[in-house]
């Protein structure tokens, strides 16, 4: 005998699910609220989500990189200037709106809440930070070949030193929400791509 069929759009819950889960962080987001935000009952919750919360919180994470990640690798393979693609995912900061300042990175904000709660799932988070390491390192190695960026540092430095200035700006934007100042300082840590 096969499941009841879902009534609703996984994709659509588990975004509404990752606004909660942003917001509150996990631990102090309740399943009730979680309930209310994704608009379905606890039967089906369940359902969707045998492991519950935390089955959920993983999708959320799982869901919201892909999106963010696989945006970003697109426009890199579709560009004749990968380098500035990546410089232009840095300057987008500079032009969110207040509230999103106040959010911060959500992987970011996984893997700083979860070195408490659960190494399993802050090792998670920190694996899909290191994939965007990745993608900066394979634009910076690129770039060099081709003479586009003239700095001679080991390319896998410079791709950490990316991944650091984007979590370093998680904290930052919420401390100097204002996108004039954000973006001076943007301009000043990506002058090592030059």
């Amino acid at each position: 005998m096969a499941g009841r069929p879902k009534l609703f759009d996984e994709y659509a819950v588990i975004e509404r699910a990752q606004r909660v889960f942003w917001r509150l962080g996990y631990a102090a987001a309740s399943t009730e609220e979680l309930l209310a935000a994704m608009g379905i009952g606890k039967g089906s919750f369940y359902l969707a989500f045998p492991g519950g919360k935390k089955e959920l919180f993983v999708k959320t994470v799982h869901q919201f990189h892909q999106a963010t990640f696989q945006q970003l690798a697109q426009r890199v393979a579709a560009s004749a200037q990968p380098l500035e693609e990546v410089k232009d995912y840095f300057r987008r900061i500079a032009t969110a709106a207040p509230d999103a300042h106040e959010k911060g990175c959500y992987l970011g904000n996984t893997v700083v809440e979860m070195s408490v709660l659960d190494p399993a799932l802050q090792q998670e988070s920190g694996r899909l930070l290191l994939q965007l390491e990745g993608l900066f390192f394979t634009v910076i190695q690129q770039a060099q070949a081709s003479g586009q960026l003239t700095n001679p540092t080991d390319a896998r430095l410079l791709a950490r030193h990316l991944l650091t200035l984007w979590n370093g700006l998680s904290i930052t934007r919420r401390l100097y929400p204002d996108n004039a100042q954000l973006h001076e300082l943007i301009d000043l840590q990506l002058a090592v791509l030059h």
